[in-house]
């Protein structure tokens, strides 16, 4: 996700969602180098940039403008919608996994099943979430019955 200094018409910050091998080549080692020093791989922005091969000043330029879904994502509303299979218990398993993953249900609805399959859709907080947003995708993917999961958005 790539930060733009200027303001929308409202006055708030607007954010394009890019896919990484579309971005710059600095914008790609800015995100590595934010990670190393997240993960605790490395201690510095100095040890950063050396294991990435970017510039202490090019970090410095950028570190505050460009950022992963993740890093925008946490302690945000995401909004999810789910194919699931007509089945008792898929929709338990999901709320399931949001509960032990500390994020707290706003909003939800299930349409009525039909050929087997039935929409299912949630807004969540995830404030205090104990997974990284795509390690919660990732878990609810894996959950029986459901078909396909998909992030609609994140505020």
């Amino acid at each position: 996700m790539i930060g733009d200094k200027r303001m929308s018409t409202s006055g708030s910050k607007i954010y394009y969602l890019v896919e990484a091998s579309a971005l710059p080549e600095v914008y790609r080692k800015v995100l590595k180098t934010k990670e190393l020093l997240e993960a605790g791989r490395v201690s510095t922005v100095s040890e950063a940039v050396a294991q990435t091969g970017l510039s202490r000043s090019a970090y410095y330029k950028y570190k505050d403008v460009v950022f992963t879904f993740h890093e925008k994502s946490q302690g945000k509303v995401m909004s999810f919608s789910f194919t699931l299979r007509d089945e008792p218990g898929v929709v338990s398993g999901l709320l399931s996994i949001f509960a032990k993953s500390g994020c707290n249900v706003l909003t939800l609805h299930q349409g009525l099943p039909s050929g087997g399959t039935a929409v299912f859709t949630i807004s969540v907080e995830t404030h205090n979430a104990t997974l990284s947003s795509d390690e919660l995708l990732e878990a609810l993917s894996g959950v029986r019955g459901v078909l396909e999961c998909k992030v609609l958005g994140s505020e």
